[in-house]
């Protein structure tokens, strides 16, 4: 089975101590390991605001995680464990591989697209197209 990468954004209240923000995090990471998995990376964002209330708050703690993974199961572990817990307020899981993979793919197409084109030459281009052009239509008018 293939890895997957994953990025993993969760919000914490803004009362909660940094101890149990670090509970939280080795419980993830724990899992992540169980299931074979890696946290590539991991950031503590800290106290910001949000955009909008959520569970009546207007700030909240963010911590992200870059998770690498091959078993399906590893992201519904993570946001059951995320859900079940209370000083998490918010989380998001977003798969990028399929994003990276998309990238990758339309740049082969354009690549592909740039070869086939026929080369315009910057002379020719000028002086041949306007005359060539005119002449066509009257001769299939006559």
């Amino acid at each position: 089975m293939e890895e997957r990468l994953y990025d993993l954004i969760f919000i914490c209240m803004p009362t909660t101590p940094e101890e149990e923000i670090a509970k939280v995090i080795s419980t993830l990471e724990h899992a992540v390991e169980e299931r074979h998995g890696k946290v590539e990376k991991m950031d503590k964002w800290g106290t910001r605001k949000m955009a909008y209330r959520v569970a009546k708050q207007r700030e909240g703690y963010y911590v992200y995680m870059s998770i690498r993974g091959a078993q399906s199961d590893l992201i519904k572990e993570l946001e059951r464990r995320l859900r079940v817990t209370d000083a998490v307020i918010k989380y998001q899981t977003i798969r990028l591989d399929e994003e990276i993979k998309r990238q990758q793919k339309l740049v082969g197409r354009r690549e592909r697209r740039a070869r086939q084109r026929p080369r315009k030459m910057a002379g020719s281009a000028a002086s041949g197209t306007p005359g060539g052009a005119a002449a066509e239509p009257a001769a299939a008018a006559g």
